[in-house]
Order: C-alpha cells, then sequence, then structure tokens
C-alpha cells in the first residue's frame, strides 16, 4: 500500500516495520515528530526522557535487554547524548539500537547548523542517510541490519527538508523479532582490558563496513553524460537529479560513515570532471582529496545554509528559470518571530529590562524575550546554560552582577540540564537569582510532555515533580511562587530576591496560552476617547496590539487577545477596558 508521508512519519512506520520495542527521546526540531508518531504504533513503547542522554542511555539499556531500541534527537541534542554514545560504540550491543539525529541547515529553529557526520566518525558508528520519505522507511530497516550484523549502534542523518517534506512511500507489515536473551558478560565493563579489545574491535568493524558500503547496494551509481560527475548525499541528491537529470553521472552516497572508497575511485575514474555536493561542512569532498582525487566542493558551494535547485543551477553554471529567479538588491520587510498573545513570559521579560536586568537565557520559545521590543535577553548557549552561566557570571563581577542579574529557563529545558547548573550556584555559593519559566508543558516544540506536567507522552497520569521542593533540595532556601500577569507582583518579588544575600529561585507559574483546554477570559479592548497615543501599552510587544499612525490611536485585535491583562496595568489613562477584573 501506498501513502504519502512526512520523512520522520515514514522514519517511525520504520521502526515500527522492523519490529523496534522501545523508543526514548528528548522533543527537538526537526526530530520531534519521530517519537509523536512512533507512539501510534501499540507494539512499541515510546517515552519522553528528561534529555538526550538519558534518551540514549535507556535505549541502549532495552538493547541490551534484548529487544530493538532507538532514540531520536535534533543535532545539537546530540551533543548531550554524546558522552553515552562514544562508549556504547565500544561496548556493543545485545539487541538492534538506531540513533536518528536530525540536523538543521540554516538554522530554522536552532541555535547552530552543527554538521552531526562528525560524531559518526568520531565515535565510529556507522550513519547512513536517507534522501526522501521512501528511504526514511527502508533505511531503518537496514539500520537494524547493520546494527544486528556488525554489533554497533547505527546513526540515521536526516535534516529539516528530509524530516518535514513529503514523498509517496510503500509501506509493508511488521516483523516481530524475537527478544534475545540476556548473558552476563564481564567484557562490556568499559575498564582496562575490556577497553582495549573493544577498541580494536570497532576499528576492525571500520573495515568491514567500509567493505559493505561497496557492494550492499546503499551507495549507487547513477550513469549519465560523463563530462560530469556529482557525488552527493540527502537532499543535495535531490537537488542534483532535479537540475542536471542524466546530463551527468552521480554517486548517490547514502553511508556518509564509513565512505565507499572503492566506489569512489571507480566512480572517479570515469567521469572527467568531479563535484562534490554536500551541505554543511566538507565531509565527503575531504576524503574524496584524502585519496588524491581532485575534486571541486567547497570553493564552488557554500560551507553555510541550505542548497536548493536554484543555487546548484547559479554554482554550476546553468541558466535560472526567470519566474523562479533568485532576486538580489530587493528589501523584503522583516516578520521576525514572536510571544504569543498573552503569552505567561511577556510580563517577566517586561520587568526584566524595565529594572535594566543582565539576563542570562536559555533554550526555549522564551527566547523571543530577546526580541524587540522587549531585548530583554543579552545571552543564550545551549540547554541549561543559564543557571551555571550566571554562576560563573556573577563569580567574575561579583556584587555588581549579583545585585542586577538572573539566569530565565524554561521547565522543561531546567529538567533537562539546569538543576546542575542550580545545584552548582547553591553547592559553590554564588548570590545568583535563576528565573523558572513554569508554562506547564514543553512550548517550543510543540507541546510535549515533561516530568513537571504530571503526564507521560501518552497523555495518562504520571508522577509530577515538585519544583519548590526540588530547588530547595538543591540548596536553596529562598524559593518564590508569581504570577507573570501581575506586573506588580514580579517586580516586588525580583527587588527582592536580586536584593537577598543568598542564591534564589523565582518560579514564575502559568500555563501556556496554547495548550488545549486552557480557558481565556474575554478579549481587552481600547476606549478611543481615553487613549492618549503614549504608546505604553505597545513596550510588551504584544501582537494582539496594533498602533495607528495616523489617528494616533492603539488598537486590540479580539480574534488575538486572551485577555491576560497585561497591557491594562501599562495604561496610565484607563483606556483598556473588558478582560478579567
Amino acid at each position: 500500500m501506498k501513502k504519502l508521508m512526512l520523512g520522520n512519519a515514514a522514519l517511525a512506520r520504520g521502526f515500527y516495520e522492523a519490529g523496534c520495542k522501545v523508543f526514548s527521546s528528548y522533543p527537538g526540531t526537526p526530530s520531534t515528530e519521530i517519537t509523536e508518531e512512533a507512539a501510534k504504533y501499540k507494539e512499541i513503547y515510546c517515552e519522553w526522557a528528561p534529555n538526550e542522554k538519558v534518551a540514549v542511555e535507556s535505549a541502549h539499556g532495552a538493547s541490551l535487554g534484548g529487544v530493538r531500541a532507538a532514540s531520536a534527537m535534533k543535532h545539537v541534542g546530540l551533543n548531550v547524548a554524546a558522552d553515552p554514545i562514544f562508549t556504547i560504540s565500544y561496548q556493543g550491543l545485545n539487541a538492534g539500537l538506531v540513533i536518528v539525529v536530525a540536523d538543521d541547515p540554516a538554522f530554522h529553529s536552532s541555535q547552530n547548523e552543527q554538521d552531526s557526520r562528525h560524531y559518526a566518525i568520531g565515535s565510529k558508528i556507522p550513519m547512513i542517510e536517507p534522501s526522501d520519505s521512501q528511504e526514511c522507511l527502508d533505511f531503518v530497516k537496514t539500520a537494524y541490519e547493520i546494527s544486528d550484523k556488525f554489533n554497533t549502534p547505527v546513526f540515521i542523518r536526516t535534516c529539516t527538508r528530509v524530516a518535514h517534506s513529503q514523498s509517496v512511500v510503500e509501506v509493508g507489515e511488521r516483523v516481530e523479532v524475537p527478544q534475545v536473551p540476556y548473558v552476563k558478560d564481564q567484557m562490556k565493563v568499559m575498564m582496562t582490558k575490556a577497553v582495549k579489545l573493544a577498541h580494536d574491535r570497532v576499528e576492525q568493524r571500520t573495515l568491514e563496513l567500509a567493505e559493505w558500503a561497496c557492494t550492499s547496494g546503499i551507495n549507487r551509481m547513477e550513469m549519465g553524460g560523463t563530462k560530469i560527475g556529482i557525488i552527493a548525499d540527502s537532499t543535495s541528491y535531490q537537488y542534483a537529479k532535479e537540475v542536471f537529470g542524466d546530463e551527468v553521472s552521480i554517486l548517490k552516497i547514502g553511508m556518509v560513515y564509513p565512505l565507499p572508497e572503492k566506489m569512489i575511485r571507480d566512480f572517479a575514474s570515469k567521469v572527467d570532471e568531479l563535484y562534490v555536493m554536500e551541505e554543511l561542512d566538507p565531509i565527503i569532498e575531504t576524503y574524496v582529496k584524502s585519496l588524491g582525487i581532485k575534486c571541486f566542493g567547497k570553493d564552488k558551494f557554500p560551507i553555510c545554509g541550505e542548497f536548493s535547485q536554484n543555487l546548484v543551477r547559479k554554482v554550476m553554471g546553468k541558466s535560472v528559470p526567470e519566474v523562479f529567479a533568485i532576486s538580489e538588491g530587493i528589501e523584503i520587510p522583516a516578520r521576525p518571530p514572536v510571544m504569543c498573545a498573552g503569552c505567561p513570559h511577556r510580563g517577566i521579560f517586561y520587568t526584566l529590562k524595565k529594572n535594566k536586568c543582565n539576563v542570562y537565557g536559555d533554550i526555549g520559545c522564551y527566547t523571543l524575550g530577546a526580541v524587540a521590543p522587549l531585548n530583554a535577553m543579552d545571552l543564550n548557549v545551549c540547554m541549561g546554560a543559564s543557571c551555571s552561566g550566571l554562576h560563573g557570571f556573577n563569580k567574575a563581577m561579583g556584587k555588581d552582577g549579583e545585585k542586577n542579574s538572573v539566569a530565565v529557563i524554561g521547565d522543561s529545558t531546567f529538567m533537562h540540564s539546569g538543576m546542575t547548573g542550580l545545584s552548582t550556584i547553591a553547592y559553590n555559593g554564588s548570590n545568583s537569582t535563576v528565573i523558572i519559566l513554569d508554562n506547564s508543558i514543553t512550548g517550543m516544540t510543540g507541546h510535549q510532555q515533561n516530568p513537571t506536567t504530571g503526564k507521560n507522552l501518552y497523555g495518562d497520569p504520571a508522577s509530577k515533580v515538585d519544583l519548590e521542593a526540588l530547588c530547595r533540595a538543591l540548596g536553596v532556601n529562598r524559593v518564590k511562587v508569581v504570577d507573570p500577569y501581575d506586573l506588580a507582583a514580579v517586580e516586588t518579588v525580583l527587588k527582592e530576591e536580586l536584593a537577598a544575600e543568598e542564591p534564589s529561585v523565582i518560579i514564575s507559574r502559568r500555563p501556556c496560552v496554547m495548550i488545549k483546554g486552557i480557558r481565556h477570559n474575554p478579549p481587552l479592548k481600547i476606549e478611543n476617547e481615553k487613549c492618549k497615543g503614549c504608546k505604553s501599552c505597545m513596550k510588551i510587544g504584544c501582537p494582539a496590539i496594533a498602533f495607528n499612525k495616523e489617528t494616533k490611536k492603539a488598537s486590540i485585535d479580539p480574534t488575538l487577545c486572551v485577555g491576560c491583562n497585561v497591557c491594562k496595568q501599562l495604561c496610565s489613562f484607563d483606556a483598556i477596558t473588558g478582560g478579567a477584573e
């Protein structure tokens, strides 16, 4: 049966058909939907873990328990999971283990655009790379075959365009894989002699995988015109096919580590000029050149951002159709993302800006607090860095920093990797104030549950972390809870905690306005005769509020407003009415 499927949905289908039984992940765009789609199959147990390291360790534990397991994450999540992954490569498995990593060229929803192929090389774990939805499904099955045959975890690398584009997929039936009995083996304890022998096995395995890559069919030559030969992977292969068709010959790379040396040499000998087309870093190009083969690569194609059909046409000297011509010098109005109308984080950031605080932010939808007109976030690095980063900042700045600097972190991110940062604040004694934005959900990636919400991935009741008790258990004595819609209360508590001579936590608690079932207040409205055009209500950057330059009056869109009353508290002329009284 054929279906039109997103790449992520096709990957989930592949895990179902391949007999996967345990799937543990942490949400991260563009990988999130893989686990959500896999959860629709009752034969696969799925869960959200607190972070990617825990997810991989859980999946590996399931593998050691004898069942096929998997984990999915985005590229920066792989940084978090790297510690166990490198050693799992040595230790091996008991049943198949597949790790999906979704890269984000052009950082559509990420803080960088790193190339995860480096991790395959560094950990010496095979990595395969589908270029469409059908290959997403098929490559999952191939990944488990590789995993079983070579006793290794296997990476499947995707990117935003593969994960979130649709193509036709031929679906099949599930194959139930018998559970492998667990047998005690001291050589799986990674120390001394066991590690040395394991490393030797990994090196031999890599040689065998390179041979397999040349004969398995996962890499293939598509011979056309031989004046130009192109080596391409992932979406680059699709662009090359769309632009050139049979005009050129293409070596389609399905396994990006280890690369097929014999096939590359053979292909290069059959074409006059060789080009390597790959997004981000010159991984394939560097390998080809290490073989002494001349090729063009990043001297022609950009190292930053995504490719496209028109970029390929332009780089390769082909004409760009006028209707699709790349426009140059045309200014398009910017449409930066903003926090939703009624977002509970808006009151916090308004207050932080008003008090001229230094704000060390974190990763989540609240990162939009850095956007005008709030401009209330100074720094962010990675998940959880706000807490430990603020600690170091205050150790350097002393009183000057401690009395005017805060960390801001979401509830899910705090559970992911903020707890250790807060513990170092308490343990090593920096007078730091951490604000936990508890919106009762993992907002940025599409409303997934987390350990603070009281529900699991399936929406069933689960244990709920008590944030106040947790912060106290980590050594913080001062823990205050505020409603971010109450600006006066937020400012009072902020000033109190910044003035305190010890570490403190402020929990800003209000559910995300987009959570299904949340009841909103009636929309606010502006009385024109009372509005003085002072623009005070515009300072919070709410998308429901607009200002007419001709009438010099503000207005509120009733279809967007949720009646949060934050703007009402800013108006000195009582021009804003309605909402919750």
